[in-house]
């Protein structure tokens, strides 16, 4: 197979639209001249719309019936070779519907919930316990391509660098740049925790402490409480950049600390080391995929403590969002990460975690 047009449905989150970056790079590097046309969220968008390469067709989730409607008059009289299906729910599903193509590719039976499978008529192969990235690549290998790149490229506008360094100076100190919310406040860790950590870092390492994340009330809210309790006060920028200028903070940073969140994987996109904090979830499944070495695993705790069960025991896909999860996560595990980091690195990054990125 080599087609000459291929589109992916993948709607949303941040964290799942940046794992789909390298399967668009193997794309890419197996077929140059393959046109691709990627149907996303509008606020997943503004932060892929980086690729200049790549055609976006967006949806406003939150205008769903009218934006399916726009969508379905755009794509009436245009056909593709290949559609990749590969977010798995009911509404994007419907989406798919809006495109015409002979070779249609889903999820695997198992995978394929909210009946994914009647949308598609060929399947990837099976498997289990895969990090998300990792099943994604199985839409590259159903159309034959053996090779992966693990590679994103995610361009920086001069703009947005300008910005980071505006608010991290001239890069003399190490800066630990700290995203504090999740998308759903139950994976989120106590803001005096966070203060605590702030405090380590620049009392031990003389770090430069910047806390990032999006414009909403509760995220702003924990953005003043952390500042309020900690002793360093940190440069509060949470809710004052946009998503291109946030990547250009976290491409600056010596290290992140986050819990599973979009701007996770968005530090991996440009090489940024993070200590992620997991026990609502898996980092297995769901780690920032070149970090999973530093994260805090407090999965397996969770498990036995709210489940009553081994992890080995529960679905692959199986969150734990119960209140007091984020508690098994002390600050002293957090501070034994970051120096443990420290000290093997010296505040620089490993080659691990350095995909290239350039300046548009």
């Amino acid at each position: 197979m080599n087609p000459a047009s291929i589109c992916i449905v993948r709607l949303s989150a941040i964290g799942d639209t940046c794992h789909m970056v390298p399967i668009i790079r193997t794309l890419q590097n197996a077929w140059p001249e393959c046109k691709i046309t990627w149907i996303i969220g509008r606020i997943e968008a503004r932060l892929m719309s980086l690729l200049p390469e790549i055609e976006f067709l967006t949806l406003d989730k939150n205008h769903f019936v009218a934006e399916w409607g726009s969508l379905r008059s755009r794509l009436s009289a245009r056909r593709f070779d290949v559609l990749l299906h590969m977010h798995v729910s009911l509404r994007a599903s419907l989406v798919s519907l809006a495109v015409r193509a002979p070779v249609r590719i889903g999820f695997d039976r198992a995978r394929a919930r909210d009946f994914q499978w009647l949308f598609t008529n060929r399947q990837i192969r099976a498997r289990r316990n895969e990090h998300v990235l990792d099943s994604f690549w199985g839409f590259t290998e159903a159309l034959g391509i053996g090779d992966r790149r693990l590679e994103w490229n995610m361009p920086l506008t001069a703009e947005a660098t300008a910005y980071a360094q505006s608010v991290m100076g001239d890069g003399g100190s190490p800066t630990l740049l700290v995203s504090p919310c999740s998308s759903r406040a139950i994976r989120n860790w106590r803001p005096e925790f966070y203060a605590r950590v702030c405090d380590h870092a620049v009392r031990r390492w003389k770090m430069r402490v910047v806390l990032c994340g999006g414009p909403s009330a509760d995220e702003r809210r924990m953005g003043d409480a952390i500042v309020a309790q900690a002793n360093c006060k940190p440069i509060n920028q949470i809710g004052r950049d946009t998503l291109p200028q946030m990547l250009a903070l976290l491409a600056g940073a010596t290290v992140l600390v986050s819990p599973d969140s979009g701007p996770a994987h968005m530090a991996t996109t440009v090489g940024t080391p993070v200590i992620g904090l997991y026990a609502a979830t898996n980092p297995e499944r769901s780690g920032p995929y070149l970090s999973r070495q530093w994260c805090v695993n407090r999965f397996p705790e969770a498990a036995r403590t709210f489940m009553g069960r081994e992890p080995a025991e529960l679905p692959w896909w199986v969150k734990i969002e119960k209140p007091g999860v984020m508690d098994l996560i002390q600050a002293e595990d957090v501070i034994e990460r970051l120096d443990a980091f420290m000290q093997l690195t010296g505040g620089k990054r490993p080659v691990e975690c350095a995909p290239r990125q350039f300046l548009v």
